[in-house]
């Protein structure tokens, strides 16, 4: 594999690597025929990342140099984020960023043509890997939001910079709401800082979702993914369900694609109860679909459908294959429903967030198909990490 990026294109990449770095600590790089895919994902499996580079990025690429094989690897996200550390560096003395793959002594080659006639080359080692895919369909969420990036980047500059999660919702008057995340575990005698940001829908390129909606998600990927975007002057379009389903942050250029995937609280946020009036708490025979799910009925929900598997490729695309999931104790299936009540309290918490906060898996739900069970379309496939085989 070998391409050459030039001019400004060398800075959209190091911005995407820096998007990228704020979900996981690995990058998988394989090139397609479509372009070159750069995706991660992080240790617990809720937020998964990805951009596509098209061709014509490129001054120059090659999927694969004459009598070499395709590959795809996967290097570590810090060594391949100091090549493009210095974001202004990049715009003021880089005039081309050739990168290429030695598959002999496994290097990822990452050569910076500077002024002067200056050149810098980092050799990077990297593993050979699996394909890292996460199949989702953003046509299938109900609630659509999109806007300029601009415009939602000036409404969560606001928020703290430690603000772990907000909540973004639908109010009255159509106008979207994005707060800051408060747990009911909250001391009461601690009066905490609550941030609220209204953006009425003529702000809005698309405002598909109705009255009362309302998820929960983590801000620090949300910030990268939106950093790139805005910098790109590009739309962003937001898909989501109801709170505990993975909500999709797409933007799409002719140069390239991007997708965050990332995990949503299961509970929703006891203050997104005041983004709607009154009457639409009441039951909806019609809203059933999509309203809020009880603890009680994860045996009914979908949620599965987006486990993670390790796609290995062998052969053509017909011939993939998924091998069985390989689970930790704690995330054994049920055996009966009295035991999935008592399990689905340590299914929800995901590693790396606060024990209080009960985050849905994109990955894992309370219900796994068995592993005799027929194979099915599973819209999100990943590579298990070492640890957990």
């Amino acid at each position: 594999m070998k391409c050459v990026v030039t001019g400004g294109n060398v800075k959209v990449l190091g911005k995407a690597v820096h998007s990228l770095s704020r979900i996981g600590d690995e990058l998988y790089l394989e090139p397609l025929e479509d372009g070159l895919s750069l995706r991660t994902v992080n240790s617990s499996r809720s937020a998964y990342a990805c951009f596509l580079f098209a061709p014509l990025f490129f001054q120059l690429y090659q999927v694969a140099t004459p009598g070499q094989d395709t590959l795809r690897c996967k290097i570590l996200m810090k060594s391949f984020l100091s090549v493009f550390r210095s974001l202004v560096m990049l715009e003021k003395t880089v005039e081309k960023c050739c990168i290429s793959m030695n598959d002999r002594n496994s290097r990822l080659v990452v050569q910076l043509h500077c002024k002067y006639g200056v050149r810098k080359t980092h050799n990077l080692s990297f593993q050979d890997c699996e394909s890292l895919q996460a199949v989702f369909d953003p046509a299938s969420c109900p609630y659509v939001l999109r806007a300029p990036a601009k415009v939602l980047g000036e409404a969560v500059l606001p928020f703290p910079l430690a603000l772990a999660e907000v909540t973004l919702g639908i109010g009255r008057g159509r106008r979207v709401i994005l707060r800051s995340y408060q747990e009911e575990e909250t001391d009461s005698t601690t009066k905490a800082m609550v941030t609220e940001m209204s953006i009425g829908e003529e702000d809005f390129q698309q405002l598909q979702a109705r009255e009362g909606v309302a998820i929960t998600f983590c801000l620090k990927e949300f910030r990268g993914f939106l950093s790139f975007a805005e910098s790109a002057n590009l739309s962003l379009s937001i898909h989501f369900d109801a709170p505990g389903r993975p909500a999709i942050f797409a933007i799409k250029d002719s140069l390239l694609d991007g997708h965050f995937v990332l995990a949503t609280l299961l509970e929703p946020s006891p203050n997104s109860q005041g983004l709607c009036s009154p009457e639409l708490h009441q039951p909806a025979p019609q809203l059933q679909a999509h309203s809020t799910p009880n603890l009680d009925d994860f045996a009914n929900d979908d949620i599965d459908s987006y486990m993670i598997a390790m796609e290995t490729t062998v052969g053509s695309e017909s011939s993939r294959t998924l091998p069985p999931i390989s689970l930790s104790p704690g995330l054994q299936p049920p055996s009966n429903s009295e035991e999935e009540d008592e399990a689905e309290p340590e299914l929800s918490t995901v590693p790396g967030t606060p024990p209080p906060k009960k985050f849905r898996s994109l990955f894992f739900g309370s219900i796994l198909a068995p592993a005799h069970s027929p194979l099915g379309p599973s819209p999100v496939l990943a590579e298990d990490s070492e640890g957990e085989g």
